[in-house]
């Protein structure tokens, strides 16, 4: 049997506030999040590894663009591009860097959600 190689930690739960939680739960589980749990103020998503997206209402009216508390990883950047534009959703174009290609997303209650490349290493 293989030593564990993966990092001891991982990101248990996030939470984002958002003015419709349906909404929400329904753009991200689009986007390819596990859908968990949905109720009218509470919802609970899935993304690789495990972590959870804890969506709840939020308690104040969300600044249009405010940056999300976090950013997603893609493991093809071009394709989940091109996924946010058939849906109709607002995005940047692609910036090429040199560790992440990357772009942002207009997500539910118009926070502005970056989308990076991934570059993990090994098993995760």
């Amino acid at each position: 049997m293989a030593e564990d190689q993966r990092p001891a930690f991982a990101i248990g739960h996030m939470r984002l506030g958002v003015e419709d939680v349906p909404s929400a739960y329904s753009f991200f589980v689009r986007h390819g999040m596990r859908g968990i749990l949905e109720r009218d103020n509470f919802a609970i998503l899935e993304l690789r590894g495990g972590t959870h997206l804890i969506l709840n209402e939020a308690e104040a009216a969300i600044p249009e663009g405010e940056r999300s508390p976090f950013d997603l990883m893609v493991d093809d950047i071009d394709e989940a591009h091109r996924r946010f534009v058939e849906d109709g959703a607002e995005t940047t174009t692609i910036e090429r860097g040199n560790i992440h290609d990357s772009f942002s997303v207009k997500g539910p209650s118009g926070y502005s959600i970056p989308i990076n490349s991934s570059h993990v290493a090994g098993i995760v």
